[in-house]
């Protein structure tokens, strides 16, 4: 494998290695009886896409602001395969556009890989445009379970009045949405707590997952959760080191993370992490908040959320 950073700067450097990180995630399974992992927020996509991201990450882009080697830059195939033997059962494909025209045509892609790897979950996306209504229904029809939103990269509010049909639509059909509203690693125009307690507002059925835990606004997210009952939060690359040296997780907040076992689910940002990926699940057990706990945030919240067998 490609791309591991060498620089001693994670407690996970024994997990560097491909084979040191499938015996941890297979004792970690074990350990709590888990038949496999549901990772919530995984990343496939187009490969041209994945590219130009791949292209930005390494350019230390100025939402990136610091520098992340990409440690599973591989093929397809070989990313797929790397996450089943990391013990994954199920995972999305999160993609995301930047620009008008572009939703629609990122939808086709993963219906298409939904359809020839089903242990992914179909997952679709949106922007605000006048076609977008159209585009959602019709992933929804064609089976989409998960849509990701990210308002940091796509740079529009999501009060945009663009989407108010297709945030009805989500919250009518009760579809999960992945959605990056906090305004780490950098903010943006439209990130923060504020303009999603507006959304919520206007649409309290609305089954958001709040990606990254809202990073670094974790309390005001932890607010919203303990006020609307359908929101959820990711873990994603919360509590590695990585995270920690920048925005770390409030250690008064972790009683509030125990009493919300049953909306929080695990997430790791593969490919895209600068670390293993046992590191993003070691970072999230030595929380110590119980085994009950971490079976609820690794399997069964997103087995109930999605209706897993």
């Amino acid at each position: 494998m490609t791309g591991h950073s060498h620089h001693g700067e994670y407690s996970a450097s024994d997990y560097a290695h491909a084979a040191d990180s499938i015996a941890y995630l297979a004792g970690f399974r074990d350990r709590l009886g888990l038949p496999g992992i549901v990772d919530v927020h995984t990343h496939f996509m187009p490969e041209s896409v994945l590219r130009k991201v791949w292209a930005y990450f390494d350019s230390v882009g100025p939402l990136v602001g610091r520098q992340w080697p990409i440690t599973y830059r591989d093929e397809e195939q070989v990313r797929l395969k790397t996450l089943r033997g990391f013990g994954v059962r199920a995972f999305t494909s999160l993609v995301y556009p930047h620009k008008p025209d572009m939703a629609a045509w990122l939808n086709d892609w993963t219906g298409e890989f939904a359809a020839r790897t089903p242990d992914c979950l179909h997952t679709a996306t949106f922007y605000p445009e006048p076609e977008a209504a159209a585009y959602v229904a019709a992933a929804i029809e064609r089976g989409a379970r998960v849509f990701k939103v990210h308002i940091q990269v796509g740079d529009f509010a999501p009060n945009d009045p663009l989407l108010t049909p297709v945030w009805g639509q989500l919250a009518e059909a009760g579809v999960p949405v992945v959605i990056h509203c906090g305004s780490g690693p950098a903010p943006g125009r439209f990130t923060g707590p504020g303009p999603i307690a507006e959304l919520l507002s206007r649409f309290p059925a609305l089954r958001l997952i709040v990606a990254h835990m809202g990073t670094p606004e974790y309390s005001q997210f932890l607010d919203l959760a303990e006020r609307y009952p359908t929101v959820s939060l990711d873990t994603t690359m919360v509590w590695t080191d990585f995270s920690e040296a920048d925005a770390p997780y409030p250690v008064t907040e972790y009683e509030r993370l125990r009493a919300l076992s049953d909306r929080i689910l695990f997430g790791s940002d593969f490919p895209n992490i600068p670390y293993s990926y046992a590191h993003a699940v070691q970072a999230v057990e030595r929380l110590d908040l119980g085994a009950d706990w971490l079976r609820k945030v690794f399997w069964e919240n997103a087995v109930r959320m999605f209706g897993l067998s």
